[in-house]
């Protein structure tokens, strides 16, 4: 496939020009979408604004994601997954987000991702959306009415609903014990692609959104890991968030994403994989599933560029590219990324767009940018959760 930008007649949001992202991705079979918040351009300020309350936010998120949809001849009823990128202030309107979700897709019940994150790029933003569309429509599996446990793209993808440990009657698992947490969340996990005639075999992605308070037990994790996974170990990548769900006595959330299709292992030549339960990055079908990349230094394990995001932007983007490349791939194959950054990183986060323009190549990728309580090391001040495509 040859990702195309999505270009929409009219985007009277702002004015798409001299960005290292797109506004969204055509793969063929896929349509990705950047994340959107409702932000526009003010012409009485001379820069984009943003403000009001969730519902006025949200729904201007979603105009935007119809418009770039509608660029390529889609429309909500062809969406799979929608991601929500929450804020901690914004929760309390989460009914808002929901009512938005149900207003503009109406019948349609895609899988739904929602991450909580500490703020947006946006100060004022409550809420991101970011949206998955196939050309092939199928049935949802089950779930409530405004969403679905899983979605099934054209190409083979099985998108789940974000999981968290709560058992079939509804009581959370776990208490405390994070590890304990993550085995229900499998559990769950396995008996909706069991549904679908798969297993956790079949997975090829997941993101962690951890509250710190699970660190002490969060080492336990791995061995579920490896009881539900593999062999070939999903891509991965775990973010720290004061809050993962509305429920607060939950410590950690699941996105879990499968594929029909055999997966392939990519490694670099990396050692320090062969210890841990993900691997660099997946290839199944002709997605390549990225694991989330830091400033650290696979060789020695340490983190480098302490300090600096922009360096660490840099090396965190060659070690991308040098995963890409042992598939057989160049910059161009990037199809989306997610950027966390920590509040430390913030001052200078603007500086890293430059670093796209300098390592990236047309199309720009659909991107998201968000901002985390922490990340898994101290050190780290960004870490770029990509996905990537084989090219044909």
């Amino acid at each position: 496939m040859k990702p195309r930008a999505i270009l929409p007649d009219a985007f009277p949001w702002f004015e798409y020009s001299g960005f290292t992202f797109s506004l969204g991705v055509d793969l063929g079979d896929l349509v990705l979408n950047s994340g959107h918040t409702g932000a526009s351009f003010d012409p009485e300020v001379g820069k984009m604004a943003i403000g009001g309350p969730m519902s006025g936010q949200v729904t201007v998120a979603y105009e935007k994601a119809e418009t770039i949809l509608g660029g390529v001849g889609l429309t909500f009823d062809d969406v799979v997954l929608v991601t929500e990128y929450v804020t901690v202030d914004g929760l309390e309107f989460y009914e808002d987000v929901t009512a938005a979700r149900e207003k503009f897709l109406g019948g349609v019940r895609p899988a739904v991702s929602t991450i909580v994150v500490d703020r947006l790029v946006r100060r004022k933003a409550y809420v991101e959306i970011e949206i998955t569309a196939s050309r092939t429509r199928d049935v949802a599996g089950p779930g409530d009415p405004a969403k679905a446990a899983s979605r099934e793209a054209a190409d083979g993808t099985v998108y789940l609903s974000t999981i968290h440990p709560y058992d079939e009657h509804g009581a959370l698992v776990g208490g405390d014990d994070v590890s304990l947490q993550v085995e229900q969340i499998f559990k769950n996990a396995r008996r909706q692609l069991q549904a679908l005639g798969l297993d956790t075999s079949d997975i090829v992605k997941t993101l962690e959104m951890i509250r710190p308070e699970a660190l002490p037990t969060y080492k336990g994790t791995g061995r579920v890991r490896k009881e539900y996974l593999g062999p070939v170990y999903p891509g991965a990548a775990g973010i720290l968030q004061r809050r993962v769900a509305t429920d607060d006595r939950v410590l950690i959330s699941y996105d879990i994403i499968a594929s029909r299709h055999e997966a392939e292992a990519i490694n670099p030549g990396w050692d320090r994989y062969e210890k841990l339960t993900y691997s660099p990055a997946v290839r199944a079908g002709d997605m390549v599933w990225m694991s989330g990349q830091a400033a650290l230094d696979p060789e020695t394990e340490r983190a480098v560029h302490a300090g600096d995001i922009v360096e660490q932007t840099r090396y965190t983007y060659r070690n991308i590219l040098a995963t890409l490349e042992a598939a057989g791939l160049g910059p161009e194959a990037l199809v989306r990324t997610v950027e966390y950054v920590v509040p430390a990183g913030l001052p200078d986060y603007a500086k890293t767009s430059a670093i796209r323009s300098e390592l990236l190549r047309e199309p720009w990728p659909a991107s998201t940018g968000a901002f985390c309580h922490a990340l898994l090391r101290p050190e780290f001040l960004i870490e770029i959760d990509p996905t990537a495509v084989v090219l044909g």
